[in-house]
């Protein structure tokens, strides 16, 4: 009923950045909370950081003071602007909403994630 799709990922070299965006589409009323999670190989999945339709957000200890996230609730989409990478953040990056469907449902969906790659 509601899919997200992510796009922005790709190879940079350490210090360089990356913009991700994921846009929600579907039957939607409303999104409250959108999230970026990453999972590197072996590793479980975590939560990169949160922003809720108010525009509160939070982040990761790890990616403080380099990423941002920020939503634009009208075209229910959320970027995550990714600045002074470190190989460490190399991971595949999902980004997930919830929120409530058209028929009164809640709803948590998951995109299909996209990788990002830091290496010289």
């Amino acid at each position: 009923q509601v899919q997200l799709v992510e796009s922005g990922g790709g190879l940079v070299q350490p210090g360089g950045s990356l913009r991700l965006s994921c846009t929600a589409s579907g039957s939607i009323f409303s999104i409250y909370t959108m999230t970026w999670h990453r999972q590197a190989p072996g590793k479980q999945r975590e939560l990169v950081a949160t922003i809720t339709s108010s525009g509160s957000s939070g982040y990761a200890d790890s990616v403080k003071g380099r990423f941002t996230i920020s939503r634009d609730n009208a075209k229910n989409t959320v970027s995550l602007q990714m600045n002074s990478l470190k190989p460490e953040d190399t991971a595949v990056y999902y980004c997930n909403a919830v929120g409530l469907t058209t028929a009164t449902a809640s709803f948590r969906s998951w995109g299909q994630g996209t990788q990002v790659t830091v290496s010289s």
